[in-house]
């Protein structure tokens, strides 16, 4: 089942008819302008994560803790990918992008960022703003092209709330004369860090090593197993790692991130959070892994035990 598609039917049809109150409207409005703005949402998710010892709670759970900076790989390679960076993620947890360059680059490939891409669209597209969803959108096929034109391999995505909106980009612009087929190529080369890395499992085996951390629980995201029907990959490469991973009874449900739905409806949100971190937990894990950014931290501000992205997990392992 499609269900993206059928959500967006039900979105515009709930836009159409339901009034929403004022504040929700304004609330909204503000994320939807604020959040995929990079030039805002930096310096203001910067200045957060300074002072985060001093914020209230609620807030402070918004923040996750700054990492400590990976390198990004130098190396020139013949073979080439293109890596959406994100409108949140690099200043959220810029280590899922240095993490994920690092694991191709010893697998012999580059992983380029084309500097005017920005945010995927998924934003604005899920809070009703639809026409401003699509021109991020073009801006970005924008932003691509040149490297799809000089062939680059694939088009990666490490957020998989991410992936899922630019493998709809096909059927959103599909009425449109001037993107429509330039979509349907963006779509074609769009994969996720676990759709890729499949085709290296046996060079991944031979540059990695087992270290300290041997059991994770993993929270597939909705966007990657639904929405992407990516299912099983994850688990299957940590396995052939040497890492056992265990899945919690509810694998299936969300965690209540759902992109902006923690801000919207946070009573829910942490009610799904804390159902999710208790089969987590039962689990026992060292770590519990996701893929996707909104995950990750929603997750890890209801636990103390660390929460990472699965792709720094493969990095953490490398012997090159």
């Amino acid at each position: 089942m499609q269900y993206g598609k059928l959500v967006e039917i039900g979105r515009t049809i709930t836009e159409e008819k339901v009034t929403r109150p004022l504040g929700q409207r304004l609330t909204r409005r503000f994320l939807a302008s604020f959040v995929p703005n990079s030039a805002l949402f930096t310096p203001t998710m910067r200045l957060g994560q300074h002072f985060r010892a001093l914020l209230p709670r609620k807030l402070r759970d918004k923040v996750p803790a700054r990492q400590r900076p990976l390198v990004w790989p130098t190396a020139r390679h013949e073979r080439k990918m293109l890596m959406l960076a994100g409108c949140v993620q690099p200043s959220m947890m810029p280590n899922v992008n240095t993490a994920t360059a690092r694991v191709l680059d010893a697998l012999g490939v580059e992983t380029v960022v084309a500097p005017d891409a920005g945010c995927c669209g998924a934003i604005r597209l899920h809070l009703g703003y639809n026409d401003e969803a699509l021109d991020d959108m073009r801006a970005n096929i924008d932003a691509w092209w040149p490297y799809v034109e000089q062939g680059v391999e694939a088009i990666v995505m490490n957020a998989s709330g991410c992936g899922a909106t630019v493998k709809e980009y096909a059927h959103l612009l599909r009425n449109d004369p001037a993107y429509a087929e330039k979509a349907r190529r963006i779509v074609e080369l769009t994969r996720d860090i676990a759709e890729i890395l499949p085709d290296f499992e046996e060079e991944l085996v031979a540059v990695t090593r087992r270290r300290a951390i041997h059991t994770v629980a993993f929270h597939p995201p909705c966007t990657l197993q639904h929405g992407q029907q990516v299912r099983g990959t994850v688990e299957h490469l940590l396995t052939k790692l040497g890492v056992e991973v265990r899945l919690p009874v509810d694998n299936h449900l969300c965690c209540g991130s759902a992109g902006t739905y923690s801000l919207t409806q946070p009573k829910l949100s942490y009610a799904l959070r804390d159902q999710k971190l208790e089969r987590l937990h039962a689990q026992e894990p060292q770590v519990i892994v996701s893929a996707n950014v909104g995950c990750i931290s929603h997750l890890q501000s209801g636990t103390s035990t660390p929460v990472a992205h699965w792709i720094e997990l493969v990095e953490h392992m490398l012997s090159v």
